[in-house]
């Protein structure tokens, strides 16, 4: 499955996206690596896809979901990108994707990559949201830089589009929020389905970045719902 739809009213003016809610690896897809990695962040964005059904709940809009790894292709990097299927995350080989060939490339892009962002542009064309939440998490450390600490619990990702960004920082800073602005990693360097489908089309985003260990159980979900629902919504109502 390319792609995971949650219903909800267009009128909300939303639309939830998260590339990597998924670690679902089709049986047919060896990726030659141990089972406990498709636990692990290499695998799935840990705790995206319950925070977005959560948002869905809240503020009654709709959500497109990745429906497969990101170990089996990556749905947030352009179709001609080097790392659209992953050999190396976090130190740890993709066996099964370093000797890929070009057709086997071509067949995840055709079955899982192409409907995913053909359902986004449909999705958009026909609803017209006003704000589109990018949804991601980030680990608080990398497995191989384990020195560098990412203190951040949110971080507002953005790249030339810095509408939603400029609205949603100060809220978050007036809830107590350690929030990063491009950080852990910047919206300039690694944006591709926000560049295509917001950006490109002239629609304002939000890009969220959560910290893992935040989301990871229910009860933080939970809570992080019910914290960035209102600023979603404030952002969305400030926007010209």
């Amino acid at each position: 499955m390319a792609a995971q739809l949650i219903e909800g009213d267009p009128a909300s003016g939303l639309l939830i996206v998260a590339d990597h809610a998924s670690a679902a690896v089709p049986e047919d897809i060896e990726l030659g690596v141990p089972a406990v990695l498709l636990a692990d962040h290499i695998a799935i964005d840990i705790g995206v896809g319950p925070l977005a059904a959560a948002f869905c709940e809240r503020l009654g809009c709709p959500a497109v979901l990745g429906g497969v790894s990101r170990l089996v292709i990556d749905l947030n990097r352009e179709e001609d990108a080097p790392g659209l299927v992953p050999v190396e995350s976090d130190g740890h080989c993709i066996a099964g994707n370093v000797d890929l060939p070009a057709a086997g490339r071509t067949a995840r892009l055709d079955r899982f990559w192409r409907p995913y962002h053909a359902l986004l542009t449909e999705r958009i064309a026909v609803d017209r949201p006003r704000l589109i939440v990018s949804l991601h998490s980030f680990t608080p450390s990398l497995a191989s830089r384990p020195e560098e600490a990412r203190p951040w619990q949110v971080g507002v990702l953005w790249n030339n589009d810095d509408r939603s960004a400029r609205i949603a920082l100060p809220l978050l800073a007036a809830r107590g929020i350690i929030a990063g602005d491009n950080q852990p990693y910047s919206g300039k360097l690694l944006n591709a389905t926000m560049n295509r489908h917001a950006e490109g089309t002239g629609t304002p985003y939000l890009g969220l970045e959560v910290r893992q260990d935040l989301i990871g159980a229910a009860e933080g979900v939970e809570r992080w719902a019910s914290v960035l629902a209102p600023i979603i919504a404030a952002t969305r109502d400030a926007l010209a």
